[in-house]
C-alpha cells in the first residue's frame, strides 16, 4: 500500500496530515504507518503460504517497541543482532523462540542471555563464536540450537557497504569451509544444530541474485540433513529485499516468492526470512521544517531543522530519498542543497536537487525514511533525536518522546 499520499492539496499518513502532526508534535518528527508495515509482513507471509515458512522481521531497520509489537501480533518472528534488541523484542511481546540471533560479535553475556531466554536460534558467523557458544552452552547445560551463515559468494549489485555474502565479507563462513565446521559442531554435545543460513545483502532490488546463492546453498543443506536428521529444522535464505527509492523496480512479494518457491519446494524445511527495509523502509517518513533559505553566488541552500544526525543514509551512502512539500504548491521548481543544521560539510540530505521553492516555516517530507533512519540517528552536536509517531487510520499515538536537553546528559557524570 501507499500510506502516504496527497488529500486536497495536504500529504497525509494514512488518514492524518502530516501539517496536523507537525503541529502537535514538533519537527523533526518521524511518522510511521501500521498498516504498511503490517501489510508487509503479511504480503510476504501470504506469498510464502503453502511452504512451511516464518517471516523474520530483522530488527535494526527500525526497532520502536509499537512497530516491533505490531509485527509479533500478526505472528512475526525477528532477526536480531544484540542483546538490546531481544529486550526490545521481549518489552514488545515477540516470542524468543521465533528469534534468529546474527551478528559477528556475540558477547558471552548476550549468549548466556540468549539461552536463558530461550533464543530460536543463533545464527554462527564463525568457527571462535561457535566454539564460545560451545562453552557457554556447556556451562549453563543448555543445549544451544545453531545454524551457520554462510557466505555463498553472490554479487547482489548493491552498496559495497551493505553486500554480505562476498568472500571478503567480515560476515558469515565461506561456503566451502562450511561442512567442515557443520562437523565440528555435530561433535559437539552441547550444540544441535537446527539450520543452514545465508544472507547476501541488503537493498537487493533483482531475484537472480538469490535464486544463484539458493542454487549454490542446496548441496549444503543436503549434506548438514545428513549429519543432522532429527534436529535439522529450517533453510534461512536471509533478507534484503529491496525498496523503490526513487526509480527502483525491485520485486513485490508475490513475485521474489515466485522466483524462489520453484527451488525451495522440495527442500522438506521450514524456510525463513529476515527483511527489514522490506517491511518498514516505504512505512515511515522524517518530517522536517524549513529554517532558512541562503542564496550564494553558486548555489542555494535549503536549511531544515532535521540533521545527519536524524538520517545518516545520504552522507554515509549517498543514498537518495525523495523530498516532499507537505503541503502541495504550484511553486517553479529550483535546484537547491537541502542540509541540516549540523557542523559537517557532510550534513546533507539531498544534493542539487530540483525541488518546489519554499519558504521559511514550510514543511517538507523525507520519504522512505522507515528503515536505519531513528536505528541509526546519534546525539551529534549535541542534538535530542527527533520524535517518532505511529498512524493507524485516523489513529495516531507518539511512540517516541522527543529527547530535550536533560536525556542528553543523563547518562553522565561530571568529576
Amino acid at each position: 500500500m501507499n500510506a502516504f499520499q496527497y488529500r486536497s492539496g495536504q500529504l497525509h499518513c494514512e488518514d492524518i496530515s502530516l501539517a496536523r502532526l507537525a503541529e502537535e508534535c514538533g519537527t523533526p518528527l518521524y511518522v510511521y504507518s501500521r498498516n504498511h508495515v503490517v501489510g508487509q509482513w503479511q504480503s510476504l507471509d501470504r506469498a510464502f503460504r503453502g511452504l512451511g515458512h516464518l517471516v523474520c522481521y530483522a530488527v535494526k531497520a527500525n526497532s520502536n517497541l509499537s512497530v516491533l509489537r505490531a509485527l509479533a501480533e500478526v505472528g512475526g518472528g525477528f532477526d536480531i543482532v544484540s542483546g538490546g534488541e531481544l529486550e526490545r523484542v521481549i518489552n514488545a511481546g515477540g516470542d524468543p523462540t521465533k528469534c534468529v540471533f546474527a551478528g559477528v560479535g556475540k558477547t558471552t553475556g548476550e549468549i548466556e542471555e540468549a539461552l536463558r531466554c530461550g533464543i530460536g536460534c543463533f545464527n554462527v558467523e564463525s568457527v571462535p563464536e561457535l566454539f564460545r557458544i560451545a562453552a557457554v552452552a556447556e556451562v549453563m547445560e543448555r543445549h544451544a540450537p545453531v545454524a551457520l551463515r554462510v557466505n555463498p559468494g553472490v554479487d547482489p549489485d548493491t552498496h559495497h557497504y551493505i553486500s554480505t555474502g562476498k568472500h571478503e565479507s567480515k560476515f558469515g563462513i565461506a561456503l566451502k569451509d562450511a561442512l567442515a565446521v557443520y562437523r565440528a559442531a555435530a561433535r559437539m554435545p552441547w550444540i544441535e544444530i537446527r539450520g543452514v543460513q545465508m544472507h547476501i545483502g541488503s537493498q537487493i532490488t533483482k531475484t537472480a541474485p538469490y535464486e544463484l546463492a539458493i542454487r549454490k546453498m542446496l548441496p549444503l543443506v543436503e549434506h548438514v540433513r545428513a549429519l543432522a536428521p532429527k534436529t535439522l529444522e529450517f533453510f534461512d535464505i536471509g533478507g534484503g529485499l529491496g525498496i523503490t527509492y526513487r526509480n527502483e523496480k525491485p520485486p513485490t512479494a508475490a513475485e521474489f516468492a515466485a522466483a524462489v518457491r520453484p527451488l525451495l519446494r522440495n527442500v522438506g524445511l521450514r524456510i525463513l526470512l529476515e527483511p527489514g527495509r522490506f517491511i518498514v523502509g516505504n512505512g515511515g517518513v522524517l518530517v522536517t521544517q524549513v529554517q532558512y533559505v541562503k542564496q550564494t553566488p553558486v548555489k542555494r541552500f535549503v536549511i531544515v531543522d532535521a540533521a545527519m544526525n536524524d538520517l545518516i543514509r545520504p552522507a554515509l551512502y549517498e543514498s537518495y530519498h525523495e523530498i516532499l512539500p507537505v503541503r502541495k504548491t504550484r511553486r517553479a521548481a529550483v535546484k537547491a542543497d537541502v542540509v541540516g543544521p549540523v557542523c559537517e560539510s557532510g550534513d546533507f540530505l539531498a544534493q542539487e536537487r530540483r525541488l518546489a521553492a519554499v519558504g521559511e516555516g514550510d514543511l517538507l517530507a523525507v520519504m522512505s525514511a522507515g528503515a536505519y533512519g531513528m536505528t541509526m540517528s546519534s546525539n551529534y552536536n549535541s542534538r535530542g533525536r527527533a520524535a517518532e509517531v505511529l498512524v493507524d487510520g485516523q489513529q495516531c499515538a507518539v511512540v517516541r518522546r522527543r529527547e530535550g536537553v536533560e536525556d542528553l546528559v543523563r547518562a553522565e557524570i561530571v568529576s
